[in-house]
């Protein structure tokens, strides 16, 4: 897995929604300004190309009909998605939900493919807004579906959720993500952190 990430031959790509986007649409490196680009420069002069394929608002469904085109054309040697909050909050000021086992339909369409090492970030939730803490009963069962999949996939879990809570404990939700959704510089310095510990230290 590590040579992957010592090679500039190979080719790591980025999927998911807002998160991962960060502006990257209107930056001339096409990286954003959030964990890609952290990780970029994390990775140094060494590293693989690296791809951010993200966009805002997007949810699984989203993701599946643009994979062909975003994704499995680059020919990626990984492949790191982080998608789902989108499928929980458009319940909430839409009135449109995902079921579980849609979202799951969705998921399974974007793993199905890919013939390449897989990462996938649990998508997270620091409920900071009044009513966020309700989105739990919608968040939940598609953590438990991102979880399930990456042992039926044997992917590589980073368990987002699980991290960014606990440190938000000690440091405040608000510092990470100050809607409860979209990461802080602090918060998505997190998030790339979290990602090399799960992929590159293990």
């Amino acid at each position: 897995m590590t040579s992957i990430f010592l090679d500039p031959r190979r080719t790591v790509v980025f999927a998911g929604d807002s998160v991962t986007d960060c502006g990257r649409r209107t930056d001339p490196d096409g990286l954003g300004g959030g964990y890609v680009r952290t990780l970029y420069d994390d990775l140094g002069e060494r590293r693989p190309k690296i791809v951010n394929a993200g966009i805002s608002g997007n949810r699984a469904a989203d993701l599946a009909d643009r994979w062909a085109d975003d994704v499995l054309a680059h020919d990626p040697s990984l492949v790191s998605i982080l998608i789902g909050i989108n499928d929980t909050w458009r319940r909430y000021d839409e009135n449109d939900p995902t079921t579980a086992e849609s979202f799951e339909a969705s998921y399974r369409a974007l793993l199905d493919p890919l013939n390449c090492p897989v990462v996938l970030m649990e998508p997270f939730l620091l409920p900071v807004k009044d009513g966020q803490d309700a989105w739990r009963e919608d968040l939940d069962p598609k953590l438990e579906v991102v979880r399930k999949l990456a042992v039926e996939y044997g992917a590589i879990l980073v368990p987002t959720d699980v991290e960014l809570t606990k440190q938000a404990a000690s440091v405040g939700r608000e510092m990470l993500a100050g809607d409860g959704v979209h990461p802080s510089p602090a918060g998505h310095r997190a998030l790339a952190d979290l990602w090399r510990r799960y992929v590159l230290d293990n």
